[in-house]
């Protein structure tokens, strides 16, 4: 068997999933800050540490997401789609329509079954739109980020947030603040404006089943459960904080399948860039 990396550089959080074949032998995450290139090398680290192997072990490497082109180690780098659609099917093969709710981005995509990308969108104009906003809303009303799955679960009624930019939504929290509309009905509101605004985006790349949720987000149950009833079915959500992993899972998926198309055709590795086949953009 091969052991491979992938590394998602994101706007929020760097993570790191290693690979053995199929199976995850190591992984973690850590706050991406200022300088993504440490990151990279820090979470890859803190992943190896996991496994307990060194990173001489690692056969290939492939990066993804924003701050992808400064991991120098990387044998290849791909868009946070490709590696989306690599990792959602690997969890679930079925998987056609992918939705990844981040903290700097939401993007909606749909798959076939080959995990090429066939269409897409993305909301990253705009934090109202985003998980960053569901953030900022917790620490405007004293809680952490961690706070919001449970903060949200309590509530008893959903209050409106229809701002469609960050400030109006702000200017709404802050109002209901002001008429004591109580932290967790609030919380709850800013989570079904982001939903409603995650699911439109969805429906322009044409929904088809089976749909996977991904992201950071999806961690929070009310999140998922606000989904399913807009989307009036069911979907996929991978367990615990795997959520969260989806995209470095599909880098390692896609580099065990790199290292199978070396082995079967060698290309030198400054040609690696062209490799990447079925499901690359």
């Amino acid at each position: 068997m091969s052991i491979t990396a992938g590394i998602d550089v994101g706007g929020s959080y760097t993570k790191v999933v290693l690979l053995d074949g199929e199976q995850i032998i190591g992984r973690a995450i850590l706050r991406t800050g200022y300088k993504p290139g440490i990151a990279a090398r820090e979470c890859l680290a803190s992943a190896l540490a996991d496994a307990g192997i060194s990173q001489n072990s690692v056969d290939y490497t492939i990066a993804t997401g924003f701050g992808r082109f400064q991991v120098p180690f990387s044998q290849i780098n791909v868009t946070e789609l490709t590696a989306a659609s690599w990792g959602a099917h690997a969890l679930f093969p079925g998987t056609r329509t992918i939705l990844d709710v981040g903290g700097h981005a939401v993007k909606a995509s749909r798959i076939d079954e080959a995990r090429q990308v066939k269409s897409f969108r993305l909301n990253e104009k705009c934090a109202a739109g985003t998980g960053a906003f569901l953030e900022k809303t917790a620490r405007y009303m004293g809680f952490g980020t961690e706070q919001i799955g449970a903060l949200a679960a309590t509530s008893s009624v959903t209050v409106s947030i229809s701002g469609v930019c960050t400030v109006f939504a702000e200017a709404e929290v802050i109002n209901h603040l002001s008429q004591g509309v109580a932290a967790a009905d609030i919380m709850h509101g800013a989570i079904v404006s982001l939903v409603g605004k995650s699911v439109q985006l969805m429906k322009r790349v044409k929904v088809e089943p089976e749909v996977t949720l991904i992201g950071g987000i999806m961690r929070f149950p009310t999140m998922v459960s606000a989904i399913r009833e807009k989307l009036d079915g069911d979907v996929n959500v991978p367990d615990g904080d795997l959520v969260q992993f989806v995209a470095a899972i599909g880098a390692a998926t896609l580099a065990q399948h790199q290292i199978s198309r070396l082995a079967e055709e060698p290309v030198p590795l400054a040609q690696g860039a062209n490799l990447v086949g079925a499901g690359a953009s």
